[in-house]
């Protein structure tokens, strides 16, 4: 949640951040008003209990008369009391609930407009130009069918539509790419973690992720859990209710986990294979660092994440995701998407928000310097989310027979494989 001090001080700057995300403005000013009503009533509750207090010490001195009117007065104060408490309860839940509903203020870089609008920081690395290299290229649907990687129909079998098994080499190689990322992250200081995939409602709804973003959750009927998205979610719950002192910041953590989506409002997108499924692995990076750093941090993170597309070699953009796509915890958000040949066009495979101090806000996490406790800084950003990247692997390391090319960076943690054979070509050789 945001600082209820600049909403106070600056109401102008979170209705600009409002209207950029094309969210209501109008939630800005009810807010204020519930902060004004929750003040108010707490001071008349306050007003009240003192002349309460007062009035407590007086009665037993008091006699005759005097006492019959103190004890009438004592009465009349009992019940205003009472409706005062009442009234500073529901003014307070009215406030937070608003306070809940409102998302973080964008920072003043950030783009303006919708998913279209972003801008593009920068390119690197180029296409293939398959064309002229004599073949068209197959999709990783196909190249998946032929190495023995991927099967679909299996798993729509099983579980249905937007799932898949891994099979042969595909298994292999998710565990290849979560091997290299999560060596990468150990390398860069990051704390690996094994993280639950069922949380509480208050790890879910303190990273942000019952508001806007409600719809796309799974929930566990009859039970108290939901179904983590991403690791985020645990991670960012991790020093719930904690202070945490200074100098042990930053704080980062590599998370790997399974991710559920329901991928609400995506009927019709990406129906064919992998990119968009219901249930994937994923590898997380998630930091507790100062206020003052957080912008710093995002940088780095955005640095980590293109050393892992490097060593994949696989060519993408930088972007920098405008106002109107941006989730409701996030500041600023950077995304890396690579080059899916077959589409023509780049995907996204990473994304690293700078969620600034709103999930801490939500979540109660502190940090303690020299100038006391305040909130600290949450930020996250992907390394590996393993469907989207074996689709940007297979395709863009494909040859004319079928085989794929193992980026050398991955072929370690391969066994040494250089290349990915048809599976028909392998037992040919056999």
């Amino acid at each position: 949640m945001i600082d209820l001090r600049l909403l106070r001080e600056d109401p102008d700057r979170v209705r600009a951040s409002q209207r950029a995300r094309g969210e209501d403005v109008d939630l800005v000013d009810a807010l204020l008003s519930a902060d004004e009503r929750r003040r108010s009533s707490s001071s008349r509750f306050d007003e009240l209990r003192a002349e309460q207090k007062a009035l407590g010490k007086k009665i037993p001195k008091a006699a005759g008369e005097e006492k019959a009117a103190l004890l009438a007065r004592a009465q009349e104060l009992a019940a205003a009391v009472k409706a005062a408490d009442a009234e500073q309860h529901q003014a307070a839940e009215e406030a937070q609930r608003l306070l809940l509903a409102l998302s973080n203020v964008i920072e003043p870089d950030v783009p303006l407009g919708g998913e279209e609008d972003f801008v593009t920081l920068e390119e690197v690395g180029t296409p293939r130009d398959f064309a002229a290299e004599g073949f068209t290229p197959r999709d990783h649907v196909e190249l998946g069918r032929l190495l023995g990687a991927i099967d679909l129909d299996r798993a729509a079998k099983v579980s249905g539509s937007r799932f898949y098994f891994l099979t042969g080499v595909g298994a292999l190689l998710e565990l290849a790419l979560v091997n290299l990322a999560v060596a990468q992250a150990t390398a860069a200081g990051f704390t690996p973690m094994i993280t639950p995939a069922l949380v509480k409602p208050a790890a879910m709804e303190g990273t942000g992720f019952l508001g806007q973003a409600a719809a796309d959750v799974f929930r566990v009927e009859d039970s108290d859990f939901y179904l983590v998205g991403t690791s985020e979610v645990a991670l960012g719950g991790y020093h719930m209710d904690e202070i945490i002192d200074a100098e042990r910041l930053p704080l980062r953590y590599a998370g790997f986990s399974p991710c559920f989506r329901r991928e609400a409002g995506s009927h019709g997108k990406d129906t064919r294979g992998i990119i968009r499924v219901h249930q994937f692995d994923k590898v997380e990076m998630f930091c507790f660092t100062t206020p003052e750093d957080a912008a710093a941090e995002h940088q780095r993170l955005l640095a980590w994440e293109k050393q892992f597309m490097d060593q994949l070699e696989l060519p993408y953009r930088v972007i920098d995701v405008a106002s109107g796509d941006l989730g409701a915890s996030a500041a600023r958000k950077f995304d890396i998407e690579a080059w899916i040949p077959t589409q023509g066009k780049y995907r996204e495979l990473t994304s690293t928000s700078n969620t600034t101090e709103f999930q801490a806000r939500r979540l109660s996490v502190r940090m303690r310097d020299e100038n006391g406790t305040r909130p600290l800084a949450t930020l996250n950003g992907t390394l590996c989310a393993v469907p989207r990247t074996i689709v940007a692997l297979l395709e863009n390391h494909q040859q004319d027979d079928g085989s794929v090319v193992v980026p050398k960076a991955l072929r370690p943690y391969l066994g040494g494989r250089e290349t990915l054979e048809p599976v028909e070509s392998a037992r040919a050789r056999a």
